[in-house]
């Protein structure tokens, strides 16, 4: 892989991994810790019977979804900077493209048009890993 490409490609499988994770901790985990069971501080219903473990203030949900989102979400961030010293992006584009992944949906649309970006802007770039005829 060129190295121009590592860092863009990176960015693209963490935005919809970290997009998916916020995704599925936004409206699955989260409203069942907060809103399903007994044990959930506004509670707006009981749990199923039989499945109390996965709702409430101790719901099952919670580690294995926020916990790695954490994590790759920091990794995203990392990704970025790279990414913006890479293309050399300033500071206000940097910060948008880093908090995009703290919102539902927003990561993964900005994620689809900074690749079509790239992808306009890849014929002007000169091919570093063609290898010329002959040679």
């Amino acid at each position: 892989m060129e190295k121009k490409r590592l860092p863009f490609t990176l960015y693209r499988v963490l935005a919809y991994v970290t997009g998916i994770f916020l995704l599925v901790l936004t409206f699955v985990a989260m409203p069942a810790k907060y809103l399903i069971g007994e044990t959930a501080r506004f509670s707006l219903m009981a749990a199923p019977a039989g499945m109390e473990r996965w709702f409430g203030d101790d719901s099952a949900l919670m580690a294995p979804v926020a916990i790695p989102h954490g994590y790759i979400y920091m990794a995203y961030v990392l990704v970025v900077l790279w990414l913006a010293m890479d293309r050399r992006w300033g500071a206000g584009r940097t910060v948008l493209v880093a908090a995009a992944g703290t919102l539902p949906f927003v990561g993964l649309i900005l994620e689809h048009r900074l690749t079509r970006e790239e992808r306009a802007a890849a014929p002007s770039r000169p091919a570093t890993g063609a290898s010329a005829p002959g040679a």
